[in-house]
Parts: structure tokens; C-alpha cells; sequence
């Protein structure tokens, strides 16, 4: 009896039976075959007459929407890895810790500016070991460090793509929709001018933003599969975004909790454990570096960079935590009055607008229509929950970089993308599909209109980049608005008539963000602080190119002042060195050093009897030195030149011990605050040591 009873088909039956119902040719075939089987008539292979099986193809829609997903994907990829050497060693600072990591594994797992580990950058070293590892297999170059970037970005924009359309589908009923929905979260993520820098770039900020953007994956799909190990992953994710840039990824913890606890199909109290235990996986996913650092004696390990006693707790609470929010940072260049007044409107300005402001305003629009239009769904509702954690990402992230009074670099502003581009795609689909609704219809147009009147303002601070094109957006914008409002059109004109609006929305929202990429990435970018887009007027007069960034009186290159007259009193040059002739210039606190190659040699020269070739003020000015010699060199004090490493006593050992070979003069601007080891080191260096000259630097030798 009990074989009498039906059973259910499970999911991979069902969707092996609908395929074969799309090929009813393939349905009889094995039809016939099972009847021979049953009747005792098999054939041998060679007298058999059944046509041999094709794999099911595609049905036409799903094969489309893989192909617009590899478009979107390819596109990516072009215009991240385009031409991407042209960028030399973007950041060398971080570039020289990539080498050192290819070249000795502590200085790899300490993230050390030198393989003779000296000391480290100030920042965990999660993003070093992948571009470490990327040079130990392929070689010392600019593509071997740049790429991996790229390919971050390429995964992020695929990342957000997935998120979407599996928010999307369930509301929609539409797959398609959720589809177009995607591609326009992963275009939007894409084509956000300082995505395209970042993600050419090798500064930390593109792995963080990849992890960020998969951990509110996770918490999504965890959300929607009431699965409890994705939110754990996401904890995993989260932890190893705090070894990337320390206590920024903190900033969207409170979006993914809270869209968690809002809507995950459990009840409250297991919510709550449930994010206890990804709190767990944070902590021990960050906090096992973190251990070792500390129980490692401190002779045994290199010096902690950014910090004033040696110890990586300082670095996470001081330089890289609290005194990005209260501008309380002991060695660091100076608050963040240098870019812009803190307040509500700082990330409109010129510095920061043309980076991210694009669709700012929009998405907040958006989102407060989406929650409005779904006040009445249920708990657990995939949709608000995507709300919650995007919008959330991008309050909690724009208002900490509007009103902190640290350091902050234009640059930073990337991770607000993968919120913005979150909403922008969610919402920007599910209103379309609603706009016969006036409570879906003027939001929509709301927010073209904005986009549009943003595009015109921040492409009129570039008057002479492509000056037509505000105009053509705002046109655009002001077609789609009015296409938007209009009453449904009759059957026979509808589908051109929808097909005009959306590409008119989405040129209008997209071209001038497109514009700025393009140029982006036909741009080199190098230095410590870069900057999306052509340069901008109105941005305090410290713009120093489409490339690159320079902050009033720092030294952008080689001995030449960013702005002449403007430097801060507080500056002190560490030991009045020249060094500025030739290629052998001092590179400066923001630039980096340029070696002839007669100082290269000179570097090179006997480099096996020592531990470090060279030792330099600054971690920029010592990252050139290294990278063109592929030796060891030491960055007194480290990136600012403010921390005590080496003291002055410690450097006179290494010198007697015969470690070190040549200390290379020049000048360079400090911080306000720290330590004055390495003055003292200059000057104690000038002092004894006979100075010459070899490629136009100078250059004192310690043996």
C-alpha cells in the first residue's frame, strides 16, 4: 500500500520536468525509451535508432538575462582595468608594503612597510595580503598590485546585482523586472565616479567596500532564507572589513542589525541571540590578529605605525577610531578642516559632491516612497528589509563623514556607494512597476528631477569639461519628469511610450556620473589623496589636478609646495635636508620619492650586508627608494614621520651595528602632533656623517 501513495516532487524534479516540458521532443524520446525498457526491447549501439540527446537549452528570456549580466560585468571590467598601468604605483606607500609582503611572510601577516620590518603602515593589513600575495606570484609591478582592485570592484557591482534581484523578484512577480532592477543597483555601483577611482586604485577602501557590500548580502539572504548561517558569514565578512580599515566598517553594522532584527522570520528573542552569535563572528573574525599582535613581544614584530607606544589597541581607538570623529589624532596632518566645515551639507561641496552627491538625494526620496508604499507589509517583507539595511548604510555612513572632525579624503566617499546604487536599483524598479500610483508616480519623477538638477550644479563647477552635457542631462531629466506624470498611454503606443521614459530616467540619472568615470579612468592617479572626475572650482584653492589631491602645506612633489605661503605653522622639516635636484628629490609627505638611477645603484651595491639598503624620513619618501631598488629601506618615523620608530637611541644602535647603509636627506612636512624622533635623527645624521651627492640627492653614508 504504502507504494500506492503519490509523492510530492521535490524542487530539482520540478525544475527537470519543466524543462523537459519546454522540449516535448526530448520528453518523447525518453518516453520511447523507457517503454523499451520495460518491455525487454534495448537495442545495441549499434542498431539503436534513438537520436542522441542535446542539453536543454535555454529558454530565450533567461538566456538573455545572462548575457545583459555579462554585459554589465565585461563593461566593469573595461573600465576598471583599462589602461590601468598608466597609474605607475598609484599609492606607493602601499605599493612598497605589497613588495615587502612578496618578499618576507612576516612583513606579509604584520602588513610591514619594509621586509626587514622596520615598521608597519597604519592600517591592517587584510588589503596587503592579497595585493602581497598578487606580487609574490606574478612579479613586482603595477598591474600585479592594481588588478585585484579591479576585480573587487567587478564582484561588488555583482554582489549588488544578486541582492536586488532576489529583493525584487517576490514583489515584483516579474523576473525580468528583478533582473532590470539588478543591473541597474550594479550600473549605478559601477559607474559612481570615485567607484571607478577607488577601484583602480590600491588603497584599502576597495576590499573594504567589497566586504561591506557581501556582508549586507549575507544578512539579506539570510533574512529571505531564514538561514542562520548567512548572517554568520556575515560577521565573518564584517571582521575581516575591520582588518581592512579598522572601525569604518563599523558603519553599517547598525543598517544589516537592524534589518535583521525588523524582519527575519524568527521570533525576537532568537533574533537577538542570532545577532549575538554574528556579533561572535566578528569579534573573532577581527580579533584574532588583533591577539597576536599584542602577545607578540614588541622586539619580535615590527613597530605598529600610526601609533605613539607601539601597540595596534592605540591604532584602532586613536588614529583610526576616535580621533577620525573628534579630530583627537596624535601624529596625524591636521582635522578635517582642510576639506570643507564639518556639517549637514559637507558632502555637497566641491571636494566631496562630484565623488558621490550624484544620486544622493534621490535614493533618500526613494527609499522614503518605498517604506510609505509597503507600510502595510508584512513583518518579515524582503523589501522593507532591503530598505532599512541601504538606507540605513547610507544615513549612518553620509552623517558620521558630514559632521566628523578627523581626517577625511574625498576618497572615503565610496562607501557610500553600494547604498546608494542598493536603493537606486530596489526602488527605482518597484516604483516603475507602481506608477500608475501617484504615490509611486511623483516620487519617481521626484527623484529624476533631483538627479537631474544635481548633474547640472556639479558639472557647472567644471565649466570647461564638456560643457554641453549639463544641459543635455537636465533636458533629459525634465523629458523623463513630464513622461513620468503623464496618464498611461493607450495599448497600441504603450511599449514605446514606457520604453522612451525609462531610457530617458535612466540617461538622465546615469550620463554625467558615466562622464566623470570615463574621464576617471583615462586619468593616472597617484599619490596619498586622490580625487574622482575632472578638477573643480570652489574647492578651496587646494585642487592640484584631475589626478591628484594635495593638501595645503603638505609637499605634493618633489620640494614643491602644493600651494606656496599657505603652510601650517606648526610644520616642522625634519632636518632642513636638500635633496631636491634631479630624480633623487625628496618625494614629500603626500608624494613619493623618485630615484635617478645612479642612486639606485648605489642602493643596490653591497645591499646583502645589510639589513636595510637605505633609511628615509617618511614612508612615502622611503616607498620609492624601495620599490625601484627592490631593497629594504627604512621609513623613519613612518607615514607622517611623527611616530617615535626608531628612537634616536635605537637608530644609533642599528647604525653601529652596521644594519643600515645610507641615510638619504631631504625635507618633508610633519604633522602638528607626535613625536620628534626623526628630527632628531636627521639632525644627529648631519651632524656625523659626511654628506654627498649621488643623482641629485643627498645622501650620507652610515658605514
Amino acid at each position: 500500500m504504502a507504494n500506492t501513495i503519490p509523492r510530492s516532487p521535490s524542487t530539482a524534479e520540478s525544475r527537470i520536468r519543466r524543462r523537459w516540458l519546454l522540449r516535448p521532443g526530448l520528453q518523447r524520446t525518453r518516453q520511447q525509451r523507457t517503454g523499451q525498457q520495460q518491455t525487454g526491447q534495448l537495442q545495441t549501439p549499434q542498431s539503436q535508432t534513438v537520436p542522441r540527446q542535446r542539453l536543454p537549452r535555454l529558454p530565450r528570456q533567461e538566456l538573455r538575462s545572462r548575457l545583459e549580466l555579462a554585459g554589465l560585468l565585461l563593461g566593469t571590467s573595461v573600465l576598471y582595468l583599462w589602461n590601468l598601468g598608466a597609474s605607475g604605483w598609484a599609492n606607493a606607500f602601499y605599493s612598497a608594503a605589497a613588495q615587502a609582503g612578496s618578499q618576507d611572510w612576516a612583513a606579509w601577516f604584520f602588513g610591514s612597510s619594509d621586509s626587514a620590518n622596520a615598521i608597519t603602515v597604519d592600517k591592517p593589513p587584510a588589503a596587503l595580503w592579497i595585493t602581497g600575495l598578487s606580487v609574490r606570484l606574478f612579479g613586482l609591478n603595477s598591474w600585479s598590485i592594481l588588478v585585484p582592485q579591479a576585480l573587487m570592484g567587478v564582484a561588488t557591482a555583482w554582489l549588488l546585482y544578486l541582492a536586488v534581484r532576489r529583493a525584487a523578484r517576490p514583489a515584483t512577480g516579474d523576473d525580468r523586472l528583478a533582473h532590470l532592477g539588478g543591473l541597474l543597483a550594479g550600473a549605478v555601483m559601477a559607474l559612481t565616479p570615485v567607484a571607478t577611482l577607488m577601484f583602480r586604485f590600491n588603497n584599502p577602501d576597495a576590499l573594504l567596500v567589497l566586504l561591506m557590500t557581501a556582508a549586507a548580502y549575507a544578512v539579506l539572504r539570510s533574512i529571505q532564507d531564514a538561514r542562520f548561517r548567512w548572517l554568520l558569514l556575515a560577521g565573518v565578512f564584517l571582521g575581516f572589513g575591520f582588518l581592512t580599515k579598522q572601525l569604518q566598517v563599523l558603519l553599517v553594522v547598525p543598517g544589516l542589525a537592524a534589518g535583521y532584527l525588523l524582519a527575519a522570520p524568527v521570533r525576537l528573542g532568537k533574533r537577538v541571540l542570532h545577532l549575538a552569535g554574528a556579533g561572535a563572528a566578528l569579534a573573532v573574525s577581527a580579533g584574532w590578529w588583533l591577539a597576536a599582535v599584542e602577545l607578540i613581544p614588541a622586539e619580535n614584530r615590527p613597530y605598529i605605525g600610526g601609533s605613539q607606544t607601539n601597540s595596534i589597541l592605540e591604532l584602532t581607538l586613536g588614529y583610526n577610531g576616535l580621533g577620525r570623529l573628534n579630530g583627537d589624532e596624535t601624529g596625524s596632518v591636521g582635522g578635517g578642516n582642510g576639506w570643507g566645515t564639518p556639517g549637514l551639507l559637507r558632502l555637497f561641496n566641491s571636494e566631496f559632491g562630484g565623488q558621490i552627491a550624484w544620486l544622493l538625494p534621490s535614493v533618500l526620496v526613494l527609499a522614503g516612497a518605498l517604506l510609505w508604499l509597503g507600510r502595510r507589509a508584512p513583518r518579515t517583507d524582503a523589501v522593507r528589509a532591503s530598505v532599512v539595511v541601504w538606507g540605513l548604510w547610507v544615513v549612518v555612513t553620509g552623517l558620521t563623514f558630514s559632521f566628523m572632525a578627523g581626517i577625511i579624503h574625498p576618497y572615503y566617499m565610496v562607501a557610500l556607494a553600494p547604498g546608494i546604487a542598493g536603493l537606486a536599483g530596489l526602488a527605482g524598479v518597484l516604483l516603475w512597476q507602481r506608477r500608475s500610483l501617484p504615490a509611486a508616480a511623483v516620487p519617481l519623477a521626484a527623484a529624476v528631477a533631483a538627479a537631474g538638477a544635481m548633474a547640472f550644479q556639479l558639472l557647472g563647477r567644471s565649466p570647461a569639461y564638456v560643457p554641453w552635457l549639463r544641459w543635455v542631462v537636465l533636458l533629459l531629466a525634465l523629458l523623463a519628469v513630464v513622461l513620468l506624470l503623464v496618464p498611461p498611454a493607450p495599448a497600441g503606443a504603450g511599449k514605446a511610450l514606457q520604453r522612451s521614459t525609462a531610457a530617458a530616467a535612466v540617461a538622465a540619472v546615469l550620463a554625467a556620473p558615466l562622464a566623470y568615470s570615463l574621464t576617471t579612468a583615462a586619468t593616472a592617479h597617484s599619490g596619498a589623496i586622490v580625487s574622482a572626475g575632472p578638477a573643480a572650482t570652489g574647492a578651496r584653492g587646494n585642487l592640484a589636478g584631475p589626478g591628484n589631491f594635495s593638501r595645503q602645506g603638505t609637499l605634493a612633489g618633489p620640494g614643491t609646495p602644493a600651494n606656496p605661503g599657505t603652510a601650517n605653522s606648526a610644520t616642522r622639516a625634519a632636518g632642513g635636508f636638500g635633496g631636491r635636484g634631479g630624480g633623487g628629490g625628496m618625494g614629500g609627505l603626500l608624494g613619493t620619492s623618485t630615484p635617478s638611477d645612479a642612486l639606485v645603484t648605489a642602493l643596490q651595491t653591497g645591499a646583502a650586508k645589510y639589513t636595510w639598503a637605505a633609511a628615509v624620513v617618511g614612508s612615502n619618501n622611503a616607498a620609492g627608494y624601495q620599490l625601484a631598488a627592490e631593497l629594504p629601506v627604512m621609513a623613519v618615523g613612518g607615514f607622517n614621520g611623527t611616530d617615535p620608530a626608531p628612537t634616536l637611541e635605537q637608530f644609533q644602535q642599528l647604525v653601529a651595528d652596521g644594519k643600515i647603509h645610507y641615510f638619504i636627506g631631504g625635507s618633508m612636512m610633519q604633522g602638528e602632533t607626535g613625536s620628534d624622533a626623526a628630527a632628531r635623527i636627521s639632525e644627529w645624521v648631519a651632524a656625523n656623517f659626511q654628506a654627498e651627492t649621488i643623482g641629485g640627492a643627498t645622501v650620507y653614508d652610515l658605514s
